[in-house]
C-alpha cells in the first residue's frame, strides 16, 4: 500500500449523484484539496453534458482543488490527471506497454477506453474560479455496453477484461492519489513544460493521421504534436491546424 499524500484529504462515500457535484457543495469548507470517491454513482455526467454511468466496482472520483493561476493554466491540469492515471495503472499492473493517452482526457488499454477524466471550474469572481473539480472514471471491473455509445465512440474496455487485475476503487484510489500530487508537484513547480514533454511520451496515435471534430467543424491530418496551450496541433493539406477542444476519431 502506497502512502497518502501529505495535505490531501479524502472522503469515501457509499453512495453519491455525483462526485463533481458533491465536489461543488463542499468547496467552499475546504482547507486544502480533497479526493471524493463514490463506491456508487447515480447521476454522473461526461464531457459536453454527456450521460455517464458507473457500474458498482468501477471508479468514480473527483479531486477538488482551490488553485490560483489563471483559467487557461488551471484547464491543463486535465493532463496532469492523464499522466497520474497513467502512472496508477502501471503501479497495479506492471503493463506500461498496454496504455496510452488520447488527447484531451481519455486513457486507452490496448487501444480500449479505459478512462476518462471531467475537469469543471466553478465559483467565478472576477474572473478566477474558486474551485476546480477533476473528476475522474475508470473502468475497473466492467466496460459499457458498445451497443449503447455512439458508432464511432472509441471501444469501451475494463482492467479486469484486459488484464485479469482485479482492483477495488479503495486499492486504486490509494495509488492513484501520490501519483496525482508527484505530477502536481512538477506542474507548480516547473510548469507545463515537463507534463507535456511526458504526456506526449505516452501519446496515442501521434504521427498518424487522426479525425478531430469540433462543434462545428471536422479536421483530418497527422497528429504532430501538442502545443504550449495544451492544443492539439495537426498537419493538414492546408497546413497546420492548432485545436483547443474536440472529439478524436482514430
Amino acid at each position: 500500500m502506497t502512502d497518502w499524500p501529505v495535505g490531501y484529504g479524502r472522503r469515501v462515500l457509499a453512495e453519491v449523484d455525483s462526485t463533481n457535484a458533491e465536489a461543488a457543495r463542499i468547496a467552499p469548507t475546504l482547507a486544502g484539496p480533497e479526493w471524493i470517491l463514490g463506491l456508487r454513482q447515480t447521476s454522473g455526467r461526461g464531457r459536453r453534458g454527456r450521460d455517464w454511468r458507473s457500474q458498482d466496482g468501477n471508479f468514480a472520483a473527483t479531486l477538488v482543488m482551490q488553485p490560483k493561476e489563471a483559467p487557461d493554466v488551471i484547464a491543463l491540469r486535465s493532463f496532469v490527471a492523464s499522466l497520474a492515471l497513467f502512472d496508477a495503472f502501471v503501479a497495479v499492473t506492471a503493463r506500461p506497454e498496454a496504455f496510452s493517452l488520447k488527447w484531451p482526457n481519455d486513457v486507452l488499454l490496448n487501444g480500449g477506453k479505459v478512462a476518462g477524466i471531467l475537469l469543471e471550474s466553478a465559483g467565478f469572481a472576477g474572473g478566477m474560479p474558486s474551485h476546480i473539480a477533476i473528476g475522474i472514471g475508470v473502468n475497473l471491473a466492467h466496460a459499457p455496453d458498445a451497443s449503447q455509445l455512439e458508432a464511432t465512440a472509441t471501444r469501451p474496455v475494463s482492467l479486469l477484461s484486459e488484464c485479469g487485475a482485479p482492483v477495488s476503487p479503495e486499492e486504486f484510489l490509494e495509488v492513484l492519489a501520490p501519483a496525482y500530487a508527484h505530477w502536481e508537484h512538477q506542474f507548480v513547480t516547473y510548469g507545463f513544460e515537463p507534463i507535456r514533454t511526458a504526456w506526449i511520451a505516452r501519446a496515442a496515435r501521434i504521427g498518424e493521421v487522426i479525425t478531430a471534430r469540433t462543434m462545428r467543424e471536422e479536421f483530418v491530418g497527422t497528429f504532430d504534436t501538442v502545443d504550449k496551450s495544451g492544443n492539439l496541433v495537426l498537419k493538414t493539406a492546408q497546413g497546420p491546424v492548432s485545436i483547443p477542444a474536440a472529439d478524436i476519431f482514430f
